[in-house]
């Protein structure tokens, strides 16, 4: 037969005896302990055990007939009425430091007790209250939503003997339930205990992932709940947005009060600012503060992010003192403080929304580039002309020209000699003509 899994145990049966065995199986449950110092032999002895049962519940039991106890041995313990099964979880002198965290009292100075280990039969009658835990919560729900009751019953926890069961509901006000208990009894032939929840134990009952990408602490290792409030999250500087502050129960994360009391004792050494800093070149205002790396950052601006100066906190302090002399400073920043130009890392040009456009431009640019270069090897190379120097030409006739600094050579200096030529042969007729006409006249 294949094994089954539930409360954290791997149930089967013995191919030879046919008997029902258990086997421990780490991880699958809530509120699960490392035994860090299980190796070191220093153990002072204990007869108070931890138990451990369905989900968050867990109680401490003494164990009143000296039986070999080891954590994860599955055993029956008293309970109101009969007996209840539950594991091993903790063992040792550990168990003393456990009962001190989480403020437990025994009953009138009593332990309940344990009885024995599980036998084959106790594991097999267990075994089938637990498949009775499903059926049993989808009846009840239907049961309270036909009397028209304002609750909501989140889990069923059967007892190791299916004489009681455990009903755990959620209701934001106080829910008159005799007449329902009256019905459950009927219905399942079972004594009924109804434990009010909160939202938070419901969460823990229920388990998950948080938003840090790790399992929940209230269902991995929170016993007890602490009131959160947003003062919290005030003091650390972190936005006031419910989507972000709210965990998985609809209420205020319990991870915010990890590192309250680190964020208060180090706002004290941080100054009040009342009024923006004076200095010669203008008012700067404060705009973020670096709680822990006791850093201040100011504008130049109240209402934008401008010229933006990030100064420690003993350097505010002394601009706080020559203010209140009637004193301004030359720079908030100071000689000895030069401002850091935080140069972009590899992770802020990744998120840049205009990462895209600056790749094409430089595409475009080496394109340009490679035709510039290109056109420029396939120009033809520039002959340089000689520089002919000035001289007087004669003509054929005796007349003088002097011609322009610059020549050019082949054809086209011999075109421009034949043209002044031409142009001095055509005056010279002119001449002699007018020269005719003015004998004639004579």
């Amino acid at each position: 037969m294949k094994p089954e899994i539930g409360r954290g145990c791997a149930f089967g049966y013995d191919e030879q005896s046919g008997e029902a065995v258990a086997q421990m199986a780490d991880g699958c449950f809530k509120l699960h302990e490392t035994p860090w110092m299980a190796e070191y032999p220093d153990h002072e002895q204990c007869d108070i055990f931890e138990v451990r049962f369905k989900n968050t519940r867990r109680s401490f039991y003494q164990n009143v007939n000296n039986l070999d106890l080891q954590i994860g041995d599955i055993v029956a313990v008293e309970a109101t009425p009969g007996h209840d099964i539950g594991i091993i979880s903790l063992t040792g002198d550990m168990v003393a430091k456990q009962m001190r965290r989480v403020g437990f009292n025994p009953f009138n100075g009593e332990f309940k007790k344990i009885y024995r280990k599980a036998k084959p039969y106790d594991i097999e009658r267990w075994q089938e209250a637990i498949a009775l835990e499903h059926e049993t919560m989808i009846r009840s729900r239907q049961i309270a939503a036909e009397m028209g009751l304002d609750m909501k019953i989140g889990d069923v926890e059967y007892q190791g003997d299916k004489i009681k069961a455990i009903f755990y509901y959620i209701a934001d006000g106080r829910v008159d339930f005799r007449e329902l208990i009256k019905v459950f009894a009927e219905q399942f032939h079972i004594r009924i205990e109804m434990k009010q929840i909160g939202a938070r134990q419901e969460a823990g009952r229920i388990g998950g992932i948080g938003a840090c990408g790790r399992e929940l602490c209230c269902a991995s290792w929170i016993s007890s709940f602490s009131s959160v409030t947003t003062a919290a999250a005030r003091v650390q500087d972190l936005s006031l947005n419910p989507l972000k502050l709210a965990g998985q129960c609809s209420k205020l994360k319990c991870c915010l009060m990890y590192e309250y009391d680190l964020y208060s004792d180090a706002r004290r050494a941080l100054p009040r600012i009342k009024e923006p800093l004076q200095a010669m070149d203008g008012e700067y205002y404060l705009v973020k503060t670096d709680i822990l790396a006791k850093m201040m950052t100011f504008s130049s601006s109240k209402e934008s992010m401008s010229n933006l100066v990030t100064i420690p906190v003993w350097r505010v302090k002394e601009i706080l003192a020559a203010n209140r002399n009637g004193e301004k400073v030359e720079s908030i920043a100071g000689d000895s403080i030069q401002p850091k130009n935080e140069e972009p890392t590899y992770r802020t040009e990744e998120d840049s929304i205009t990462r895209f456009d600056k790749s094409k431009k430089r595409k475009k640019k080496s394109r340009n580039g490679k035709q510039k270069q290109e056109s420029a090897n396939a120009q033809p190379q520039s002959v340089e002309t000689p520089v002919v120097p000035t001289e007087e030409i004669v003509n054929s006739e005796g007349e003088q020209n002097t011609p322009n600094t610059e020549h050019r050579q082949g054809g086209r200096n011999r075109n421009n000699r034949n043209r002044h030529r031409r142009q001095n042969d055509k005056h010279g007729e002119r001449r002699e003509g007018k020269n005719e006409n003015k004998g004639d006249s004579k």
